[in-house]
């Protein structure tokens, strides 16, 4: 059973329970001064708290998808099958299904609920293979209009992250569905998975020299490989890139990297430069152009401003993003180019809980800067816009 399954957080939490009581019943004939007594409670307790512990740990990890399974959990997860050395053929061999799946409480016909499909792609120039979760939303299964095209978004985690958290925790298909049925965006293709290509390495969405060219593959293979094997549209403005923590660190340079790529990006509880440390390994290897391009600071002051829109979220209380949110929003303004709108909180932590509030108006937002406009009369009435001249 895997870490992340719910029989396994039920066997644990009963286990606590079973052994609350059993030390509770126990108690009694184990209050004599003896040594065997003495091991008995401190038995008991112990396995108790164990037990709590554990269950405690299960829980959390179900609720903010911290590890995918034991192995990563423990540290035994390597990134050696992901890069593959075979030459992968045309774009359309570049995707693969695996299993598909019905939205979560939207019925289980496709033409009413959508459909999410449980995709490995395969990068054409990068090598580079991962799983991803591909939505395709009901219009995509109208008979009537087969031939029909679609704006899509590459939606992120963070780190290390999982991307059933994106369908399951964080309810992106869920909530697309609900926002185009509401008529307040454009019906829309969602590619659901974490930055994490190489997992347990933490690559920062860095072409790394001599390792793996994550930046390469989000901006490049990735949207060569869907746009082949599903109705995406081809018109310049189609994309969009959306994502939580080190994924909306992604997002925010994926779309200032390649704003002929990806017409908006969103970074939900962002930060603004690539860190250095033991998850990321050195990502640069004395590349100063690399380093520099991966600071978003050095980007805007040094590069001709990119011809995208940008979204940014915080919280004025529980984000350490804050301070720096609102000065990169006002170093994005100076450059009278790349457009930038915000989300800000009253009060909000680094968590699902807070990225949940924030996705519905950042999807309504990204989805009214994608080829085809806005759908309905709303454009996003909780994100405030702050348009770059």
């Amino acid at each position: 059973m895997g870490l992340t399954s719910t029989t396994v957080l039920l066997l644990a939490v009963s286990s606590a329970v079973l052994l609350f009581a059993g030390t509770v019943w126990q108690w009694p004939r184990l209050a004599g001064p003896g040594m065997r007594a003495v091991s008995g409670r401190v038995g008991l307790l112990l396995a108790t708290q164990s037990a709590v512990f554990v269950a405690v740990g299960l829980a959390a990890n179900q609720a903010f998808g911290f590890y995918a399974s034991w192995a990563d959990l423990f540290g035994r997860e390597t990134g050696q099958g992901v890069v593959v050395d075979h030459a992968v053929g045309d774009g359309a061999a570049a995707l693969r299904v695996v299993a598909t799946r019905r939205v979560e409480g939207a019925g289980g016909r496709p033409l009413s609920g959508g459909q999410v499909h449980e995709v490995a792609v395969s990068g054409r120039t990068t090598r580079i293979t991962t799983p991803a979760f591909v939505y395709l939303p009901p219009e995509y299964f109208d008979p009537r209009r087969p031939a029909r095209t679609f704006p899509a978004a590459v939606v992120l985690t963070g780190y290390p992250g999982t991307a059933e958290a994106l369908v399951d925790k964080l309810d992106y298909p869920r909530t697309a569905r609900r926002l185009a049925a509401e008529g307040r965006m454009r019906p829309m293709i969602l590619v659901m998975l974490r930055p994490t290509v190489v997992p347990p390495r933490d690559t920062e969405c860095v072409d790394t020299p001599g390792g793996p060219r994550t930046e390469s593959f989000f901006a490049k293979d990735l949207p060569e490989a869907v746009a082949a094997h599903y109705r995406v549209g081809r018109e310049p403005g189609g994309w969009g890139v959306i994502g939580n923590s080190t994924g909306g660190y992604c997002a925010l340079k994926l779309a200032m990297h390649h704003p002929g790529v990806f017409a908006a990006g969103a970074g939900l509880s962002a930060y603004y430069k690539a860190p250095i440390d033991p998850t990321t390994g050195e990502l640069f290897h004395g590349n100063a152009t690399l380093r520099n391009e991966a600071d978003l600071w050095w980007f805007l002051k040094n590069r001709p401003a990119p011809d995208t829109s940008l979204l940014v979220t915080s919280s004025k209380a529980g984000e350490s993003n804050y301070k720096a949110t609102l000065k990169f929003i006002e170093q994005v303004k100076a450059t009278n180019r790349t457009r930038i709108s915000s989300i800000i909180l009253e009060s909000g932590g680094h968590n699902f809980n807070t990225w949940r509030r924030e996705i519905p108006p950042a999807l309504e937002w990204i989805g009214g800067r994608l080829s085809g406009g806005p759908v309905g009369g709303r454009a996003g009435g909780r994100v405030v816009g702050r348009a770059g001249g």
